[in-house]
């Protein structure tokens, strides 16, 4: 499917690539004991091909002790064996590429796991020791009673968590951005840009083609350690004035990270962006830093016309000042699926049908979230079976990210729906998803599967899917459509009446036309 002479030269591949993101618990358990793995991955990699995909991102496989479903790394250069083991990741990478599949992987940068030899010898060592100089401890204020500041955790509770002596008094406190078992790294410290460069290096030698750097906003803190206005705290995102990231200083560590990444052609770093201002998020993009940059403005987006573009817009606005590449995503793992987030049902799912051609036809890097290509929605799941930390340390106040996690149906009409042989999935699967196995899918052309087959296809082969700028067209109110140069014509129809076409042939819509004209929360794409 890969056809050269349609393509970005190689050293660009990722520019108009469609990355599919996998969360490995969650896709496919070869071993049969609930939870998903590499094996499961490889497995499946005929289906991924099948499916159309340019690359995978895989969600943490590195060694942890899952306080955090892997974003708590105690080892960066070993994968934990709930997911298999480094001999299986290399057979994973080779089997990817030989479908001319690329392979990218999750870094971790701004924290470690409280299990990582590092943080070990540091709560063994006294203040100011070399070893707690790899994190950010401080004293507490006053009698050393209080934190050093206000901040609070992302995750909910204080930032800061105290530690004790080898005779169990009460000392100094140290800085964890999200769970207390993910202590922050000290990023003026340069054995910490050392250690990062030595795991960069590990497997970029084993022939990973890249990594989405997870909060690659975060991992620069202000010397200072300023209180905080606390109104900017808010879920698994921030303020572009949150202290807490988007420093000065993490421009100059990704400039190190580029450094290596450069002794390696072909290789690709996606950051975890959450900042808003388009100037301040192109500064990741500049040539000596980010590769991409995840815009999440499309995600955050309501199926609303007039919001849905000013998001396109922002987001193209955001890399042109640094010639850089959007990209597009409608969910992941923090994020609700699409299917819920447009309403649920039958509607939500045509809307988010809708929402792929939208995102397809749009110039640069596309990432699909495992499950979407299904219409999978967030599963509603009880109480005692969610895992998110965020559940215990909102005090049951957030439900987390659990419902959108939920292991993939495969085959079968009852759960665990071959995702495993155990039914003690890690998180239950839905009954009612029967009708939305791969199995069931592949066998019906109208399927939302084979939707995002044919989609991703044409996507792929059609020269008029080119060209870096988009001009918009007059429409409808609640409506909207643009040109892409290479020709390719997108309409969205966000309102509760069918609307007629702009000109042009018909190429592929995201419902059946009504008396040739767009129906009511669909979408379609014309030449």
């Amino acid at each position: 499917m890969n056809d050269p002479t349609l393509h970005a030269p190689e050293e660009t591949w990722w520019k108009d690539a469609i990355f599919y993101q996998i969360y490995p618990r969650s896709f496919a358990d070869s071993n049969g004991d609930g939870v998903g793995d590499l094996g499961g991955i490889r497995e499946k990699l005929g289906y991924l091909e099948l499916l159309g995909v340019d690359a995978l991102w895989l969600s943490p496989v590195m060694r942890s002790p899952m306080a955090d479903h892997g974003y708590d790394v105690s080892d960066p250069r070993d994968i934990d064996p709930l997911f298999g083991d480094l001999a299986v990741m290399d057979a994973l990478i080779e089997e990817a590429h030989v479908r001319d599949i690329k392979v990218t992987m999750d870094l971790v940068p701004n924290h470690t796991s409280d299990q990582h030899p590092w943080f070990i010898a540091a709560l063994e060592s006294t203040p100011g020791s070399p070893e707690r100089a790899r994190y950010i401890f401080r004293d507490g204020k006053g009698d050393g009673s209080e934190p050093p500041n206000n901040w609070p955790s992302i995750f909910g509770g204080s930032a800061w968590t105290r530690v004790t002596d080898s005779d169990g008094r009460p000392e100094q406190w140290y800085l964890h951005i999200f769970a207390p078992e993910q202590p922050d790294l000290n990023w003026t410290n340069p054995e910490v840009a050392e250690d990062l460069a030595k795991t960069l290096r590990f497997w970029l030698d084993r022939g990973v083609d890249g990594f989405r750097i997870d909060v690659a906003h975060g991992m620069a803190k202000p010397a200072e350690l300023h209180d905080m206005n606390l109104e900017l705290n808010t879920l698994m995102k921030n303020d572009d004035d949150d202290p807490r990231f988007n420093n000065e200083g993490v421009h100059e560590i990704h400039r190190g990270i580029r450094k290596v990444m450069d002794e390696y052609p072909n290789r690709v770093t996606i950051g975890e962006i959450w900042v808003q201002d388009n100037e301040r998020f192109g500064d990741y993009l500049r040539p000596d830093e980010l590769h991409l940059g995840f815009n999440f403005r499309l995600a955050e987006a309501d199926f609303d016309a007039a919001t849905i573009r000013d998001a396109v817009t922002n987001s193209l606005a955001a890399v042109a000042r640094v010639d850089g590449t959007p990209t597009w995503t409608l969910s992941n793992h923090d994020i609700e699926r699409e299917v819920t987030r447009y309403g649920g049902g039958i509607r939500g799912t045509g809307r988010a049908r809708a929402m792929l051609l939208l995102e397809l036809a749009l110039p640069g890097t596309v990432f699909v979230y495992n499950g979407s290509e299904l219409g999978l929605p967030n599963a509603v799941l009880p109480e005692d079976v969610l895992q998110d930390p965020v559940w215990e340390r909102s005090g049951h106040a957030e439900r987390g990210r659990d419902g959108c996690r939920v292991p993939l149906p495969w085959e079968s009409p009852a759960p665990p729906f071959g995702f495993s042989t155990s039914s003690d999935t890690w998180l239950p699967i839905p009954p009612d998803w029967a009708p939305l196995t791969v199995e069931e899918q592949l066998e019906d052309v109208d399927s939302m599967l084979n939707f995002y087959r044919t989609a991703f296809e044409l996507r792929e082969l059609r020269p008029e899917f080119s060209g870096s700028g988009v001009d918009w067209y007059g429409s409808p109110p609640g409506c909207l459509a643009f040109r892409r140069q290479g020709g390719l014509i997108c309409a969205l129809n966000a309102t509760d009446a069918a609307i007629p076409l702009p000109p042009g042939e018909l190429l592929m819509s995201s419902a059946p036309l009504v008396d040739g004209q767009l129906p009511a929360d669909a979408a379609a794409w014309l030449v």
